[in-house]
């Protein structure tokens, strides 16, 4: 388990986070995490006492307006930064994070950016060749190993992004808004995509975006957070059968609904 918590914190007794009794069970557990930059007149408040637990293999996705603090939080779940106060932990070893941008290395080609991931696990280099032609076609690649990044459009190479991230063999999968610069279309094939490999997989999931019927579609819970300092302030259980269509007539509903309360979070805040 990775704990990552404030000196302050550390002597304080343990307290559970008011979403579960079990707390110590989930794969993400934050509680009451504040995130402050900068000190005294140029601080900025960018989360403020969030709690928030993700059940292994749970799909979460997190809805908010610009600003309010949805990247800090999945840094700080992935160990890039630490909480101002509060405690973060996370079980099952280092979560791999997913970009906007699929961030390859220019110079390689797709075969050896997803090998990259394998070669830092040490894993020998004939057990690596047959994993990596696994993980591309489990992406839908086959073919393309010997393509250069430039070569690729855009929902390729988050396609390639994909299969590096599950060749870190992380239990959880941080996205923050993998598919925002692609074209809709693109964009509905990667949804149905990501989701059959996280049935597959068994991922816990915890995915930002600002497309509230995308977190509809993907997500088995919506969680919306506040305009900075970003805060929970309501929770979206998705009761929809799968496999969900992004237009289809629940999503729309449900979608709608979390709109209006998204609306009511900016106005309140005057955030746009």
């Amino acid at each position: 388990m990775t704990r990552v918590s404030t000196a302050a914190r550390r002597e304080e007794p343990a307290t559970e986070s008011p979403r579960s009794g079990a707390g110590s069970l989930a794969a993400i557990s934050l509680d009451a995490v504040t995130k402050v930059y900068g000190h005294a007149g140029n601080a900025v408040p960018a989360l403020d006492r969030v709690s928030l637990e993700v059940e292994p293999g749970e799909f979460v996705c997190l809805l908010g307006a610009s600003g309010c603090g949805k990247s800090t939080l999945l840094n700080l779940v992935a160990g890039l930064d630490r909480p101002t106060t509060g405690t973060v932990e996370v079980r099952g070893g280092r979560p791999t994070l997913m970009f906007q941008e699929a961030a390859l290395f220019p110079w390689l080609t797709v075969r050896g950016n997803v090998d990259l991931a394998l070669k830092l696990r040490k894993i020998s280099r004939p057990h690596r060749r047959e994993t990596v032609q696994a993980l591309l076609e489990m992406v839908h690649l086959t073919g393309f190993e010997k393509k250069m990044p430039h070569e690729l459009s855009g929902g390729m190479r988050q396609r390639v992004q994909l299969a590096r991230a599950l060749g870190q063999q992380a239990e959880i999968l941080l996205m923050d808004e993998p598919f925002g610069s692609l074209d809709a279309m693109t964009r509905d094939v990667l949804h149905d995509e990501l989701e059959r490999l996280w049935r597959e997989t068994g991922l816990t999931v915890l995915f930002v975006t600002h497309n509230v019927r995308e977190a509809v579609r993907l997500g088995d819970r919506v969680v919306l957070l506040s305009s900075r300092p970003g805060r929970v302030v309501a929770e979206f259980p998705v009761e929809i059968d799968r496999p969900r269509r992004i237009e289809s007539h629940s999503v729309a509903d449900l979608a709608a609904q979390i709109t209006g309360r998204l609306r009511d979070e900016v106005r309140r805040h005057g955030a746009v």
